[in-house]
């Protein structure tokens, strides 16, 4: 479905969805981000909801409440976009803003029309990232901890105060890296910390002030299954679930705003943004930016469907 310039409509009398879909600033070798090549082009646009082809829901609930789930109705999806610079210290001075109501957003490209900001917050922030060649991944969950690898400035994730007990519980519970780890910290090798030439443990990190109520690990409330499984039947076949966002920024911004979303939830009657994160390849290796856009259409006009009974976002 074709983007709508937001300018060229005329107001609706039902309130629109508010989405804002982040990617990354320039990082190594990329000049541009991939993930914010793919993003920018959505900026300012409007996507409508026409039907849905299937019910929206967020966990597996009551099979009789799907069958009235399903809707006719039209409804806008107002987009904003915001590219991130790829550090520590920007995701934690920004995040906490995007989950704020009215929300608070740092400048933006001069060359992009303003943000409309609405005023009870965004409905859905959907974070873009790049990784490695390969199909697209949709991320399940954000970790708290294990932040081993410098930033595009050569800066380090916070350090995080812990005592000797915590940490050795904390060691005790974790498990070797997965694969698809390996394969970004082989890519991401000079970004990586050299531990110390004593052979000590490198420091902990990740977050700490501000963030020790929040579990070590927080996995977003959006069925990313059927997420997934949506956008095979729609075409988009090169996409898989994955639970391990890498430990790097990626990772890093995720965590932070599916725990923003849960503290702003705590502060108002409204329901929780709700928060995802999908991790595009270089391009053409092997889709290409527009395909990688697509995907990200397809993904929140699913997200944005409205549903009857079990609506996966506040109407």
């Amino acid at each position: 479905m074709p983007a709508i310039n937001i300018n060229d409509i005329p107001a609706s009398e039902v309130r629109p969805y508010h989405v804002l879909i982040t990617g990354f600033g320039p990082f190594s070798r990329y000049a541009v981000n991939p993930s914010w090549l793919a993003v920018k082009p959505l900026h300012n646009t409007v996507l409508t909801i026409d039907s849905l082809d299937e019910p929206v829901i967020i966990d597996d609930q009551d099979p009789a409440a799907e069958e009235n789930s399903f809707t006719q109705d039209t409804r806008d999806i107002y987009l904003s976009t915001l590219q991130v610079p790829v550090t520590y210290e920007d995701v934690l001075a920004i995040v906490p803003g995007l989950h704020a109501r009215p929300p608070v957003l740092p400048p933006v490209d001069p060359d992009l029309p303003d943000t409309i900001l609405p005023a009870d917050g965004f409905d859905l922030i959907f974070h873009v990232g790049v990784a490695g060649r390969g199909p697209l991944r949709m991320e399940r969950v954000g970790h708290k901890f294990g932040y081993n690898m410098k930033d595009a400035t050569g800066s380090h994730a916070p350090i995080v105060r812990v005592t000797r007990e915590e940490n050795s519980n904390s060691n005790r519970g974790q498990s070797e890296p997965s694969e698809m780890e390996r394969m970004e910290r082989a890519r991401l090798s000079e970004y990586l910390i050299e531990p110390p030439v004593d052979g000590t443990e490198p420091p902990k990190r990740g977050f700490g002030k501000g963030y020790e109520s929040f579990p070590e690990e927080i996995f977003t409330e959006i069925d990313v299954e059927k997420l997934v499984h949506h956008l095979k039947r729609s075409g988009i076949e090169q996409i898989y679930s994955s639970l391990d966002a890498g430990h790097y920024l990626c990772d890093f911004i995720y965590y932070c705003s599916l725990a923003e979303s849960k503290r702003a939830s705590g502060k108002t009657d409204k329901s929780t943004t709700k928060v995802i994160f999908l991790h595009c390849p270089p391009v053409d290796q092997p889709l290409s930016t527009e395909e990688v856009t697509e995907a990200i259409k397809k993904s929140v006009i699913w997200l944005c469907g409205a549903a009857t009974k079990s609506a996966i976002l506040s109407t």
